[in-house]
């Protein structure tokens, strides 16, 4: 009888599995690039965690040295607030690996909790807050020797509370949001809430005070809570207050034995085979044609009927998709939060004189960067859908007509909303650098056009509608999207300052006139070089869309 691995066995054998499956897969050119892209990615987040792991050194420090040990609960409650809010707005940066993978191989219920919990520290904000957490303990050495040992022993208990409860909610997201519908609900109340956050500003410098009171109050019912614990267990350490630092220590491992169990539900619940399926039992449905799909048909009319279907099915998907809907309001809405406090033409307390000719043309680029970065994943919804491209009677340059122009036009109806909400809040400005500014747009959208095109080929990523987690675009197009914005944002600014500087105000409109004509003509130029590419590209794309 063979005798089965024990956990550890376990756990070694999936490890050296995944190593095998990233090696192998390394092998194609794309995955290599997709690496390049996220190691570069991974040095801008190392040097944004290192500049940040400063501030908790150097705040840890003061609060031992200066006697306010009780700060240092600040200290622990941002990195509990980071480790469970901040995956949400980066879920797609995490480990990209669905664990139900993992009951096809005869792993215990023990190792499959471990290996779980093991992977919620590759999330980005845990590899954050272990770096916080070793700064402070590099703080403690240097300040607070003696309480060193109590700190690590702290800190290890405070990671895996952190790690275990993030787990959990993730765990139970994923339960909530088993249904397309409630996904795309709650996404579009995060984006409102990102967009309350906008207005916190303002109404700290008008309220502010009564903030400052009500905060106050407001902390007492945070003192039974795991950070505001660890930072009392620290500062009754400091006055050799042992009973509350064996108060506060129990209250922590209480905190982190009820999430382990939480959690050791959750998981035992998926390795007995829980299913999460949004599908709906079939049903037959009349099929008859509306007088509004009638006019749409006549208003598609002009264009070919392989541009066309493309063009229905495109808007289609949009209709479909509630969060992307409702990411529409997003850049009106941010035109009206970051102007308010810049028009220089309504004096206030809180405004600044900044001239619309310099504001509006950044204001008009950051909402263009916004809407045209999708294009460079334009077939991430397609999923199984892509190979019918290839058996359906069209060329890729139809496939790519279609979704660039209804890009555009939800480019065209955005700048539209956002230009009436910058003219009422701010005011427009002159003509010419009015003008200037629509033409810099027309170039910068269709001079991106073609390398989006090329991108979406090169590097596809399947994305699904509404889900949060494991939606991480390939590297190597964040990097290609955010050079070549750089790039035509570079060009920009030289062509508009040029004209201030040569005192010629139509000089931009020109040029940008000009280099859009050659934008538009190199895009048509492009798109049969781009249907020959999707050939040679096709099991590539059927692959990284179809999995």
């Amino acid at each position: 009888m063979t005798r089965v691995p024990g956990v550890a066995a376990q756990i070694r054998l999936v490890a050296g599995l995944r190593w095998r499956i990233l090696r192998n897969g390394l092998r194609r050119k794309s995955n290599r690039l997709d690496l390049i892209g996220m190691i570069f990615a991974g040095i801008f987040a190392a040097f944004l965690i290192f500049g940040v792991s400063t501030g908790f050194f150097a705040g840890t420090r003061y609060f031992l040295t200066k006697g306010h040990a009780s700060g240092i609960a600040f200290l622990f409650w941002a990195i509990f607030l980071c480790w469970q809010v901040f995956p949400v707005l980066v879920a797609g940066f995490g480990a990209a690996f669905e664990f139900r993978t993992l009951l096809r191989f005869p792993l215990s219920l023990r190792a499959f909790y471990l290996i779980g919990l093991a992977y919620g520290f590759a999330d980005l904000s845990a590899v954050a807050g272990t770096c916080w957490m070793a700064a402070m303990l590099l703080a403690t050495a240097l300040a607070r020797p003696l309480v060193l040992p109590l700190m690590i022993v702290l800190a290890a208990l405070f990671l895996i509370l952190n790690v275990t409860l993030e787990r959990l909610l993730a765990s139970w997201l994923e339960r909530l949001f088993a249904r397309r519908r409630t996904r795309e609900i709650f996404l579009g109340l995060f984006v409102l809430a990102m967009i309350s956050l906008q207005f916190v500003g303002p109404l700290l410098d008008r309220h502010g005070e009564a903030v400052r009171r009500f905060g106050s109050h407001f902390l007492v019912y945070l003192a039974p809570l795991p950070p505001s614990l660890a930072g009392r267990a620290i500062s009754d350490s400091l006055q050799q207050e042992w009973t509350g630092v064996l108060a506060s220590f129990a209250g922590l491992l209480a905190f982190a034995a009820a999430f382990s169990f939480l959690l050791w539900r959750r998981f035992s619940a998926q390795y007995r085979g829980e299913e999460l399926s949004e599908t709906f039992a079939p049903a037959q449905r009349p099929s008859k044609m509306t007088r509004q799909e009638r006019s749409g048909a006549d208003a598609l009319g002009r264009l070919s009927p392989q541009v066309a279907a493309i063009v229905r099915k495109e808007l289609r998907y949009l209709l479909r998709n509630g969060f992307a809907l409702l990411s529409l309001l997003l850049p009106p809405v941010l035109v009206l939060v970051f102007s308010s406090p810049f028009a220089g033409s309504r004096p206030g307390p809180h405004r600044h004189a900044l001239s619309p000719a310099v504001f509006f043309p950044a204001m008009m680029a950051y909402i263009v960067f916004i809407l045209v970065t999708p294009a460079y994943n334009c077939f991430a919804f397609e999923s199984r859908g892509i190979q019918s491209y290839f058996t359906a009677p069209l060329r890729f340059r139809h496939v790519f007509l279609g979704k660039n122009l209804v890009l555009a036009l939800v480019v065209v109806f955005e700048l539209a909303l956002c230009i009436t909400v910058f003219a009422c809040a701010t005011g427009l400005p002159p003509l010419p650098q009015f003008i200037a500014t629509l033409v810099a747009i027309l170039f910068v959208v269709a001079g991106q056009f073609a390398i989006a095109n090329w991108c979406s080929l090169s590097f596809p990523r399947k994305l699904v509608f509404g889900q949060m987690r494991n939606q991480r675009q390939s590297g190597m197009a964040v990097l290609i999207a955010f050079g070549v914005q750089i790039v035509f944002a570079g060009v920009g600014a030289v062509i508009l300052f040029a004209g201030r500087w040569t005192q010629d105000a139509w000089l931009p409109a020109e040029v940008f006139g000009m280099l859009s004509a050659v934008a538009i003509l190199g895009y048509f130029a492009s798109l049969d070089s781009l249907s020959e590419l999707a050939e040679k590209k096709k099991e590539a794309l059927i692959e990284a869309l179809c999995r």
